[in-house]
């Protein structure tokens, strides 16, 4: 009886030990993935990202729990309003969660933008973006983008890509980086495994938006001709 329980308790620490190879593998091997699929497409400065009609800003709050004032929600609000100032973007699409009404996430983003300087007519807000998948999701179905560029921080940016360009959607990223923040170990393993459970999401349980509704395209102001050449002719008589 004791050597049976003893051979019993091996075969089920072998087993545990090759369940915990087995994850420590997926974990790894999942986020070599998600981030080697997805640096081709991802700029680290404003002035090289790749022009889009409308850039994607994903929502975060405007503070943080220890009260004082977040500096990924600010980072991306001041690369959000330089791409609109230097034209490389027209439209911003403001995704965030909405889910009180103490807490509004694109609501902040709309006000801090507009106090940058950038139109109102320039903005659409998106309530339902209760997470990265949601607002891609929505992106595609509710607004009727097939391409867009996402505005968030460099850890952020490889799984928002990668969903984005799994759904579908032409997506290229621009970080959103303050380089005076450091990126807490926390923050970073919460990321780790949040782009593991992408995997899921896409390949494995086919998870679906929390809420789509009906269509909203986002109507951009159409282009003459003439538009298009105008600045090139300002570019090539502009005094040196």
């Amino acid at each position: 009886m004791h050597n049976l329980l003893l051979k019993w308790l091996k075969h089920l620490l072998m087993s545990l030990g090759a369940l915990s190879l087995l994850a420590t593998l997926l974990f790894i091997g999942g986020n070599f993935w998600v981030l080697a699929t997805t640096a081709a497409y991802i700029e680290r400065q404003p002035q090289q990202c790749r022009p889009a009609e409308v850039g994607i800003v994903f929502g975060t709050s405007h503070w943080t729990r220890s009260g004082v004032r977040n500096p990924h929600f600010h980072a991306r609000m001041r690369t959000a309003a330089t791409l609109i100032e230097q034209a490389q973007v027209e439209h911003l699409l403001l995704s965030g969660d909405n889910r009180t009404q103490a807490y509004n996430e694109p609501r902040a983003m709309w006000r801090e933008l507009y106090r940058r300087g950038v139109a109102s007519e320039q903005l659409t807000m998106d309530f339902a973006g209760f997470s990265t998948y949601d607002t891609l999701a929505r992106a595609r179905d509710v607004f009727q983008l097939d391409k867009a560029l996402l505005i968030t921080q460099s850890w952020h940016l490889p799984r928002a890509v990668f969903i984005g360009r799994a759904l579908g959607i032409d997506v290229t990223g621009c970080v959103a980086d303050d380089p005076t923040v450091a990126v807490g170990w926390r923050l970073k393993l919460r990321e780790w495994a949040a782009r593991v459970a992408t995997l899921g999401d896409l390949y494995v349980w086919g998870r679906e938006p929390y809420f789509l509704g009906t269509p909203e395209p986002i109507e951009l102001p159409r282009r003459t001709p003439i538009d298009l050449i105008l600045p090139s002719l300002n570019e090539r008589f502009s005094p040196p």
